[in-house]
């Protein structure tokens, strides 16, 4: 069973954060959590902390922090209950978790019950290309040249985090030249995806979404 949080900023209000914790399949002091990232320069690395102060507020006890920009050793990291990937620039994340063999330890875990918490890249990563990342006037730069913009694919859906009703026209632009459901993401919602359902969280309005086949 597949359980995605896609989400621009983590988990910030209630709505998503009692959806977040009614799917772990034990207590939260007793599950395992792995945070993702990739931390270049302390103004990164602030985030990842406030990250992890974020998740041990919400009860988490057993964290686990895999930051790319130093060795990270795949076989020695275990099982987790939930894997939350950070954000930053997605194309130098996918290309380091690539890097790093975390990909394929990812995608491993979440295919057997793992729940995947995505923060604006993290989200984007997970579904099925990251050309999303790179569009428009807020885009990220990708200075490092990645050729393969395959993401996870774990839904075939694009999020695009930290919308805001200025980039309407540029997000509908996207929508053109792609054959998947483009979800504009605000920094209070998320995404859930539960199998064969795809709901947003944290307006007014509960859509929901059908997975694109």
């Amino acid at each position: 069973m597949t359980k995605l949080f896609l989400t621009s900023a983590g988990i910030v209000n209630k709505e998503i954060n009692d959806a977040f914790i009614s799917e772990l399949s034990k207590p939260v002091q007793e599950s395992n959590l792995l945070i993702v990232a990739y931390a270049q320069n302390e103004q990164e690395e602030f985030y990842v902390n406030a990250s992890k102060k974020e998740l041990e507020q919400l009860g988490f006890e057993n964290i686990v922090v895999a930051n790319m920009h130093y060795e990270v050793k795949v076989n020695n990291l275990g099982n987790f209950d939930v894997i939350y990937v950070c954000g930053g620039n997605t194309f130098a994340i996918l290309d380091k978790i690539r890097k790093t063999k975390l990909d394929n330890f990812i995608k491993s875990q979440v295919n057997n019950g793992t729940i995947y918490v995505g923060v604006s890249a993290g989200s984007i990563i997970a579904g099925p290309d990251i050309e999303i990342a790179g569009w428009g006037s807020e885009g990220d730069k990708n200075e490092i040249g990645l050729e393969d913009l395959v993401g996870f694919n774990f839904v075939n859906i694009a999020v695009f985090p930290h919308f805001h009703d200025e980039l309407k026209s540029e997000v509908n632009e996207f929508r053109k030249k792609v054959d998947y459901k483009v979800i504009e993401l605000t920094n209070d919602q998320a995404v859930f995806v539960k199998d064969d359902k795809i709901v947003l969280i944290g307006s007014e309005e509960k859509d929901l979404y059908e997975p694109v086949a």
